[in-house]
């Protein structure tokens, strides 16, 4: 008589608490889908937000290095292909809000006008935070603009990056007690441009500057860490037809 009254006792114990942990388990599995969305929306408009970006950095080494054109041209080609892309991005939006798209409208008044301001920005613009001297920072002018525009896009993401050293000549090499490159992409080229230039690593964490290397390297540059005066990455443009 006691056995199956314990029975009958546990059964509906069980038939209590069953039902209380389904909801549970339902709710942790919703969780997890909203968790797992909200990070899948999140990637996404991080690669929306970085392909105008990429696209405009890749597209002119791509028509300078590989195509062999001049850099007027190379970015000429990459600012319509990046205007493009912020045009249709523009397209969509407005398609949205007002049920048109406007495809020329989005083009002239917003796609182009902010990627030849951001043009100009990654050209001629050098903080002096990002310098490691005013001299350095009064060389960048002679970087590609290739290069200039590759430098103006890694440091909208990363503020602390510090340009050591752009222009050299043989005699700096001297004076640092090294021997003189006969082939430094430090020399101004043929094209009228420096081809190269150093980044600070002293200082900044190991991951930091192996994604700063792996972007240039992703990107058409050649890199190299190595030790000169001072541990720094070596970033080069190579010249086009060599």
């Amino acid at each position: 008589m006691f056995e199956t009254t314990k029975q009958e006792s546990d059964v509906r114990v069980a038939r209590i608490r069953l039902p209380r942990s389904r909801p549970t388990v339902r709710r942790n599995r919703s969780l997890r889908r909203l968790l797992l969305r909200l990070a899948l929306r999140m990637l996404l408009l991080t690669l929306l937000v970085a392909l105008p970006f990429v696209a405009f950095v890749r597209v002119s080494v791509y028509g300078y290095a590989s195509r062999g054109f001049p850099a007027s041209l190379a970015l000429i080609i990459a600012i319509a292909v990046t205007a493009s892309i912020v045009a249709l991005y523009a397209m969509v939006l407005s398609k949205k809000l007002t049920g048109r798209a406007r495809a020329r409208l989005m083009w002239r008044r917003v796609a182009l006008p902010l990627v030849l301001v951001y043009s100009g920005y990654g050209l001629w613009y050098l903080s002096s935070l990002n310098a490691k001297s005013e001299e350095v920072r009064a060389h960048y002018g002679a970087l590609h603009p290739v290069l200039r525009i590759a430098l103006g896009t890694v440091l909208l993401v990363d503020r602390d990056i510090v340009l050591t050293e752009v222009r050299r000549v043989p005699a700096d090499y001297r004076t640092m007690g090294l021997s003189p490159r006969d082939e430094s992409l430090h020399y101004e080229q043929r094209d009228g441009y420096v081809h190269a230039v150093d980044l600070r690593t002293i200082g900044r964490s190991g991951l930091t500057n192996w994604l700063v290397e792996q972007y240039f390297r992703s990107m058409g540059f050649s890199t190299l860490r190595h030790v000169g005066t001072a541990d720094h990455l070596h970033v080069a443009l190579p010249v086009s037809g060599s």
